[in-house]
């Protein structure tokens, strides 16, 4: 087997892959050994701009700050992200090639294969060990052919794998056992063992059924892994609406679940924030009197904002505003705010031209070429550093360009209203820098915000992954798959 490669599966969506990853990465990180993440292929809206100009998904990037680099498109060479209940822009090395529809997309994983197979390549001649994450699970009979995300790039690179399952969920035994059970001979034999997710309670109860999921697979429990409280990892695609309590938070943030929602991690640390009580909004909820109201990124701009109307929140909205509420729209949220929203060419749907919420004095115009880029700056009227990333398809013109809110090193960013409450950017993670977020919180009407240091947290974060391996997993069976010179040591 390749000897630098381990894959990580799960029994089912959300079982704990992308956790086990970073934990992983930075378990063997610590020992010294260079590292570095791998999806083949993600389906998300949540993503980051990497080193080298393109686009991958969110949780590659935090897997790559637990090995400490920063991302790179190797790192999650293909990434999928739906602009349909059927199809998706599909984007190859960071770039997009085309949007496609699901039958459409199954013909072409042979050609997403190769740059897959080259990706892997790379990072294994370049670092001493690759750790993968699969996707979804792989007993989905129904996309075993041409699979490029897990036990298809398994046994492609012919490397070992661990499945872990989440046992918060139940039936935990059972989806063990059902997924082995479903996988080929070759396939079963290069799962070298189990690892049990979010456990909660005492492990002498769960004992005899660890014995007995070992008798009957003959593969080991390579860990138990306990339930961590307050944890708080960026979200691959899922919105996290877990909020710390400890604090009564007098600030309200609300923001629409719009139904093709992306980058809403930019709103983290605002959730995390002890002063900040913020809200998602979902369909058919009530949407509540708020200080702040932000409209996030979308990847079909033109259709979420029918989506509002027909929801009602353009008039909850005008309200608001009326009240001297204060908005903030990012990326597709800022692409709202304007005049007019055009899309001659299809890029986003069929809508080729909507009216916005006319809250800004701008227009916009999706173009075929995307803007990925990280950026440097400060906000315009306060020297508060941002350091974020921009992922969009549009071009922006109008008046209110003239009151920009940030000043990049790229250039200006962003415009502002007149009557100063209206705020619209494309900058992502914008609110992750303590100072950028206060004066955007006082900005909103939230004096003395004192904004946690976002980016501490994470690592923090991160290390506890870390030593959760070291306290819950078996360490000896584990260094069998460190690079050779490191097990021995």
């Amino acid at each position: 087997m390749t000897a630098n490669t381990l894959m990580i599966q799960g029994t089912t969506s959300d079982a704990g892959k992308s956790t086990l990853v970073t934990a992983l990465c930075r378990w063997v990180q610590r020992k010294g050994i260079t590292v570095a993440p791998f999806k083949s292929q993600n389906m998300a809206l949540n993503s980051a701009v990497t080193v080298d100009g393109g686009e991958i998904g969110r949780a590659q990037a935090v897997q790559a700050q637990a090995c400490m680099l920063a991302p790179h498109t190797d790192m999650n060479p293909v990434l999928l992200k739906p602009n349909s209940d059927t199809g998706a822009q599909v984007i190859i090395h960071g770039q997009p090639v085309a949007n496609m529809d699901a039958q459409y997309y199954h013909q072409y994983k042979q050609t997403a294969m190769t740059a897959v197979l080259e990706s892997h390549q790379r990072l294994s001649e370049k670092y001493q060990m690759v750790i993968v994450e699969g996707a979804g699970s792989p007993a989905e009979i129904n996309l075993r052919d041409r699979d490029i995300a897990n036990m298809g790039f398994a046994e492609a690179v012919d490397c070992p794998v661990i499945i872990v399952a989440d046992i918060d969920r139940g039936g935990v035994f059972a989806h063990l056992v059902g997924t082995l059970d479903l996988l080929s001979e070759s396939e079963q034999q290069r799962v070298k063992g189990f690892v049990i997710n979010r456990f909660r309670g005492d492990i002498a109860l769960l004992q005899s059924g660890l014995d007995w999921l070992e008798q009957r697979t003959g593969k080991p429990v390579l860990g138990v892994l306990p339930y961590l409280q307050g944890l708080h990892l960026e979200a691959e695609d899922a919105i996290n609406t877990e909020q710390d309590d400890s604090q009564s938070a007098s600030f309200k943030i609300i923001v629409p679940v719009l139904p093709r929602i992306s980058n809403h991690t930019d709103l983290d640390p605002l959730r995390l924030h002890p002063k900040v009580d913020l809200q998602f909004i979902g369909p058919n909820e009530a949407i509540p009197a708020a200080d702040l109201i932000i409209l996030p990124g979308s990847k079909s701009v033109a259709a979420d904002l029918q989506w509002l109307r027909d929801s009602a929140w353009e008039k909850a909205i005008q309200k608001h505003c009326r009240y001297g509420g204060k908005v903030i729209g990012i990326c597709g949220g800022y692409q709202m705010l304007g005049q007019q929203i055009n899309d001659p060419k299809g890029i986003e749907g069929q809508i080729s031209s909507i009216e916005g919420l006319a809250l800004l004095n701008i227009s916009t115009t999706l173009e075929s070429s995307k803007q990925l880029r990280n950026v440097k700056g400060i906000l315009s009227w306060i020297d508060a550093e941002i350091n974020g990333y921009e992922i969009h398809a549009g071009i922006t013109k109008g008046d209110d360009l003239s009151r920009p809110v940030c000043q990049l090193q790229q250039g200006s960013d962003g415009a502002m209203s007149s009557d100063n409450l209206i705020l619209g950017t494309y900058v992502h993670g914008l609110f992750e820098h303590s100072s950028a977020c206060d004066a955007l919180l006082e900005w909103a009407g939230l004096p003395q915000a004192e904004t946690p240091d976002y980016h501490s947290l994470r690592d923090a974060d991160i290390d506890r992954l870390a030593d959760m391996i070291e306290d819950n997993m078996d360490l000896e069976k584990l260094s069998q798959f460190l690079p050779v010179n490191e097990a021995q040591s």
